[in-house]
């Protein structure tokens, strides 16, 4: 499962990335934020050790798992989630359970199209709202 290992800048955000933010409780100042980022993600696997960092021109966040481990997650915008990472069809599947009444589950799916493109199809589940960003791999600086 190497294919989305690398280090990916973000090109673009679909026209749904709004709605699937406020969809999961974002609140409107940080959807505004998170509209106009630039953000990088780089994963790594390390034997059964993964590792993502994602880094922005406004906050950074990083993830260490094992796939098919549940870890308790706090998202960049400040929400509790229970994750669990697998790979399903040669993608990285991260699937967030909300811990509190009301939270809204997702599931977000890094999957390698080419060489160079990276899409994460984030889905609020039980809410008919998908939207997708697209990366293009990028040197490490």
């Amino acid at each position: 499962m190497a294919a989305v290992i690398g280090y990916w800048k973000l090109e673009k955000n679909d026209e749904r990335w709004d709605e699937y933010m406020k969809t999961i409780g974002v609140n409107f100042v940080l959807r505004k934020v998170g509209n106009t980022l630039t953000s990088y993600e780089e994963i790594v696997q390390d034997g059964e050790k993964w590792e993502i960092h994602m880094t922005s021109t406004f906050k950074n966040n990083h993830l260490s798992f094992k796939i098919g481990e549940e870890f308790d997650e706090v998202t960049p915008d400040g929400r509790n989630c229970k994750s669990t990472f697998m790979i399903e069809d040669d993608a990285l599947v991260h699937y967030q359970k909300g811990i509190k009444a009301g939270d809204v589950n997702s599931k977000v799916t890094r999957a390698k199209v080419d060489e160079d493109t990276m899409t994460v199809t984030f889905i609020a589940e039980g809410k008919n709202v998908t939207s997708m960003r697209t990366y293009k791999k990028h040197p490490k600086p």
